[in-house]
């Protein structure tokens, strides 16, 4: 039996069928209570304390009528399934719709659609941060922090993007002089910024649109962060877009019918977003995978854009 099916049958399903496989391995499953995805958590990456955190968290904001994915208990009630291999696993129940873009693919739809569909995103990520504040965690809740020690000090959570080994030495060295200017302005940005729970991943892949608006899926990297990075990490994907400068207004306006924001800090946000991508790749991808080149090229042209006193376009 492989691990899929004993995870499967730990939550009353059966025939796993492989959709995904990257940070975790994801199953479309059929259990008792309706279509789910099944997660088989990678080894090392999330400890069981905070998957479990992470999944009390969304069955939180679902229970407050937040779109997220709805964890699914196990025949034995947790939510969370120690396999015998020792790998974990863990159901949300699925989300009905298409995810809103891909990366590395143009956005579909016109203008006015793309427009429409990122102040709605803007709406929902507000949403999720209000919702979130006025939860009481528990004592035992756990997860990662993407706060300037996480993002930009000696070992990021993802990695030392200005060592990245792909790097010209004069880029190597713009990243370098990147980390010290991020870390000034988010110890500025600290005094009043709004601080607390993010999903930290909020990428095209991971927001869904469906017929009743959107939804957002694949909490795994949530963790505490500075708020305005869930909106930096939607315009990365942005930012070769002929609707960037209309989008990232849009984004912006969703989010702050609701919610304080600090429009001199998305350019920050967003920038801090591509640093840590050309981290993540590092430990992940094949030396010769064209991903290296691509964030790096990202990261360091919207650095200098940045740092010379520009925002996310020239």
């Amino acid at each position: 039996m492989t691990g899929a099916e004993e995870a499967a049958r730990a939550f009353g399903g059966t025939g796993p069928q492989l959709i995904r496989n990257r940070e975790n391995a994801v199953y479309d499953v059929m259990l008792p209570s309706g279509r789910a995805a099944l997660r088989l958590h990678r080894a090392g990456y999330q400890s069981a304390a905070a998957i479990r955190s992470e999944l009390w968290w969304c069955r939180a904001l679902a229970a407050a009528g937040v779109p997220v994915a709805r964890p699914v208990p196990a025949l034995d009630g947790q939510l969370l399934v120690a396999l015998s291999t020792g790998r974990l696993a863990s159901a949300v129940a699925w989300v009905d719709g298409t995810p809103l873009g891909e990366a590395g693919v143009p956005l579909a739809g016109d203008v006015a659609g793309q427009v429409a569909r990122h102040r709605a995103l803007g709406r929902l990520i507000a949403r999720l941060h209000s919702a979130t504040d006025a939860l009481v965690l528990p004592p035992d809740f756990v997860r990662i922090r993407w706060d300037s020690d996480g993002l930009l000090g000696e070992t990021p959570f993802w990695g030392r993007f200005w060592d990245h080994p792909a790097l010209q030495p004069d880029d190597a060295a713009l990243l370098r002089r990147t980390r010290d200017f991020l870390r000034d302005r988010v110890q500025d940005h600290a005094a009043s910024g709004s601080f607390g729970l993010i999903h930290a991943d909020v990428l095209r892949e991971n927001v869904f649109v469906g017929e009743s608006g959107l939804s957002l899926i694949d909490f795994d990297d949530s963790g505490f962060g500075f708020r305005l990075y869930d909106l930096g990490t939607v315009l990365s994907q942005n930012l070769f877009e002929p609707a960037l400068p209309r989008i990232a207004q849009a984004l912006a306006e969703g989010y702050a019918e609701t919610r304080p924001l600090d429009p001199a800090m998305i350019p920050v946000f967003t920038l801090m977003r591509c640093c840590a991508s050309v981290g993540w790749t590092m430990p992940r991808l094949a030396p010769d995978d064209p991903i290296h080149r691509s964030h790096i090229a990202r990261a360091v042209g919207l650095a200098r854009r940045v740092l010379e006193g520009g925002g996310l376009w020239p």
